[in-house]
């Protein structure tokens, strides 16, 4: 039996709801060019700037990887490790717009039926600013652009009015979404940092400004660990580190957590999931909580940088999904999109046991020492 992998998000057709997020995996024409052929319903850019950025010297990414017998985390690869997550400090990308305008109408005509989404990102304090959100806007909708994706979420900026600083100030993140949604022609999305106190205010000042459709969570703020055995971080530049971006598999609950919060308090609104997805079974907590869309970085990176297997796998579990659960009409991904967000409630509101069955909360479980009995006190 056929099953149907196509979503309409925000207005815009995908073959399938799985997208390559903005990263290193689509920083050039030929790594978005090998993305699509390999399967990707939607690729978003390297994130595109009008103000030149010069990367650190050295890795701007590495892995670090946990070992079962001693959950020790770290950058060094050994034998038996799995990937606990990424670390990058890259920032965004280092081409002008200039390199970016043909590539996209390059890209776009080579693959109509595919989404690109660009996106971009400038500063915030002043017209000066919002103008040049407005010209990156202009421009990569000029040559194609399905839809924008404004960066309000990069954890390593240095400069005040950008990054995950947009996206911790409402003010700003409603300002500068109705100045692109002024000239937009496309769906805006607003991609949000997860460092804030509660992302649902950004997100409502996102809605207010006119934004389509939230895409979280970036990576969490971090810094690299330390070696104990040189006392160095494990990536540095003449010794010295500072704050990056954490992916992978090791945000993948914290991810859930804020996506959760902002489909409970929008149910209506359009969310684009991202954090921790490597194959079907993460993507479809997403799909459950209320996402149209999902983007996928850390596995792609590992994977021939653009996923070409990790594709392969979303694919291959989504039409397995569709299939086992056709006997409960299930056949797309709007027929089951939402449906355990209401399982999502106050603390408050979880069953208690009865007083005679209460034991201080604790049952046997993992970790846990067996309760002992109270010993009487003689007088």
């Amino acid at each position: 039996m056929g099953v149907d992998r196509s979503v309409t998000f925000t207005g815009i057709p995908f073959e399938n709801p799985f997208l390559l997020s903005s990263a290193p995996p689509t920083e050039s024409e030929s790594n978005i060019t090998r993305a699509f052929e390999a399967g990707w319903g939607g690729v978003v850019t390297k994130t595109i700037g009008l103000h030149p950025v010069v990367n650190v010297y050295g890795a701007k990414a590495k892995f670090m990887r946990t070992s079962p017998d001693d959950a020790n985390v770290s950058m060094k690869k050994r034998p038996g490790a799995a990937l606990h997550s990424s670390w990058n400090w890259e920032l965004i990308s280092d081409k002008t717009l200039e390199w970016w305008a043909p590539r996209i109408r390059r890209i776009k005509e080579a693959f109509p039926n595919k989404a690109l989404i660009a996106s971009i990102m400038a500063g915030s304090g002043n017209d000066k600013e919002l103008r040049h959100w407005q010209e990156l806007a202009e421009t990569a909708q000029g040559e194609g652009a399905d839809g924008l994706e404004l960066n309000f979420s990069c954890p390593h900026m240095d400069r005040r009015d950008m990054g995950s600083n947009i996206g911790r100030d409402q003010g700003l993140c409603s300002v500068v979404t109705e100045a692109v949604k002024e000239v937009a022609k496309v769906p805006v999305w607003c991609k949000l940092t997860p460092a804030t106190a509660d992302i649902v205010v950004e997100a409502a000042a996102c809605f207010r400004g006119g934004a389509d459709a939230i895409v979280s969570s970036n990576t969490f703020p971090s810094i690299p660990l330390i070696d104990p055995e040189t006392l160095e971080f494990e990536i540095n530049v003449d010794g010295l580190v500072s704050s990056g971006g954490l992916g992978g598999p090791a945000i993948l609950p914290l991810s859930l957590a804020k996506m959760a919060s902002l489909t409970k308090a929008f149910p209506d609104r359009s969310f684009s999931g991202i954090g921790g997805i490597s194959d079907f079974n993460q993507a479809l907590s997403y799909f459950l909580l209320g996402c149209g869309t999902v983007q996928v970085c850390t596995a792609a990176m590992l994977d021939q940088a653009v996923g070409p297997n990790v594709i392969k796998k979303l694919l291959a579990g989504l039409d397995a999904f569709l299939e086992s659960h056709a006997k409960d009409g299930f056949k797309t991904i709007e027929d089951f999109r939402g449906i355990r967000r209401d399982r999502i409630v106050l603390q408050s509101e979880i069953r208690r046991p009865e007083s005679a069955d209460y034991h201080s909360g604790y049952e046997t479980v993992e970790g846990y020492a067996p309760p002992q009995a109270e010993v009487a006190v003689r007088a």
